[in-house]
């Protein structure tokens, strides 16, 4: 589809729909698509990591939804070569290795708490683990003693608490990972010189520039929009809010007030192409459900973590985006060769067509050469889906 739209308007009231049109451009999902991963990543400012992987992983995910069916391992090089690394933000990830300056607020954070959340292991663990990666180079946690003690997934070993610290810390850094373990390795031996020399900012630099970033990627948002992006408080938004760059803004049916990347705003007038694509629930267009609920008037969660009985939707469940708008959503699996789609829930009739080309595009891009559809809801859409599918067969 095609989207037309009227100038931007004159003063700083802005529509619903505008509002959703300033964010989706600004996520790369609607208008000119980002050249390539390394330039989605710049735009976005992060993307987040989850170990889930049902289509693909949800790093994966992020660039298909806005490139198309990229080469997944073009994705990986893109991501895990030196060009980025990995820490925390929004959540854990990754992140273009010239912003490791703008975290170092929080690596001092860690450094005067002490430790996150396990028990301190003894100092000689520390000197281990260090002399260990000083000496032989990178490591994962199965060089250096493996990740568990042998209980559940957080009774981690003396040398994991202590190398994740030392991640926290900014002493070692993750820029890459083999079968989905971290590589570590020394920060003054992984990062560039010229990164490393920029290292040099106050907590409220950090804030401000990470404010600023934020407002860019969202195109639109709330304090507390821009305080979620990041995860750093209300009170650090507000403080550098007036040095951002960001313009105030009144949006229609928004309780609290907005801001406004100018760029934007500029570029609201202009046309552009929607991007229909299934979106992981990691995807930072979603990520935050009270801002996606106040932009798409669509509710979302994740339940891959709550008993089997107990979900909605499903494991995984892909909120679908079409015509600049979430539609439907459908909960996936890749079984061999084919995509079942397990249960597919459509908001209206014009969601059938788009869900067909989402989940056939999909397929294609796991390298599925069949889609096979389970429950639909509202049953009466599932003939016409079965239908649109068939004809794209």
């Amino acid at each position: 589809m095609i989207c037309r739209v009227p100038p931007a308007p004159s003063s700083a009231e802005l529509s619903a729909a505008d509002a959703r049109r300033l964010a989706l451009r600004a996520q790369g999902l609607l208008g000119a698509r980002p050249r390539n991963t390394a330039a989605m990543l710049r735009s976005l400012g992060a993307v987040q990591l989850d170990t889930i992987s049902v289509l693909a992983r949800s790093h994966e995910l992020i660039p298909y939804a806005r490139l198309g069916p990229v080469g997944r391992s073009a994705v990986e090089r893109a991501f895990w070569t030196g060009a980025c690394f990995e820490y925390w933000a929004h959540a854990a990830c990754i992140l273009p290795v010239e912003d490791w300056p703008l975290y170092s607020f929080r690596r001092r954070h860690f450094i005067s708490r002490g430790i996150r959340w396990h028990e301190r292991p003894a100092e000689s663990v520390f000197s281990e683990v260090r002399a260990r990666i000083t000496d032989g180079g990178p490591v994962t946690t199965g060089d250096i003693g493996g990740a568990k003690k042998g209980g559940p997934w957080w009774d981690w070993s003396g040398q994991k608490v202590a190398i994740e610290f030392m991640l926290d810390t900014g002493e070692v850094v993750c820029t890459r990972r083999i079968g989905w373990r971290r590589v570590y390795d020394l920060a003054e031996r992984a990062l560039p010189a010229t990164v490393l020399a920029a290292d040099t900012l106050d907590d409220d630099e950090c804030h401000r520039r990470l404010v600023a970033q934020a407002g860019a990627a969202m195109g639109i948002a709330t304090v507390s929009d821009l305080a979620d992006y990041p995860r750093i408080s209300k009170g650090d938004v507000q403080a550098v809010l007036p040095d951002t760059g960001l313009v105030p803004v009144t949006v229609e049916g928004w309780r609290d007030p907005a801001w406004a990347h100018p760029a934007a705003l500029t570029a609201l007038g202009g046309r552009g192409r929607h991007r229909t694509t299934l979106l992981s629930p990691f995807d930072s267009l979603i990520w935050d459900r009270k801002r996606t609920l106040r932009l798409f008037g669509f509710s979302h969660a994740l339940e891959a973590y709550k008993p089997a009985a107990k979900r909605d939707y499903g494991y995984f469940t892909m909120p679908l985006l079409a015509e600049g708008r979430l539609l439907g959503r459908v909960d996936p699996k890749r079984v061999g060769i084919t995509l079942a789609a397990q249960a597919v829930f459509l908001d209206t009739p014009a969601a059938v067509e788009p869900m067909a080309t989402a989940l056939w595009e999909a397929a294609s891009w796991v390298g599925c050469d069949q889609v096979e559809v389970g429950r639909v809801e509202p049953p009466e859409f599932a003939g016409p889906l079965l239908a649109a599918l068939t004809a794209l067969c």
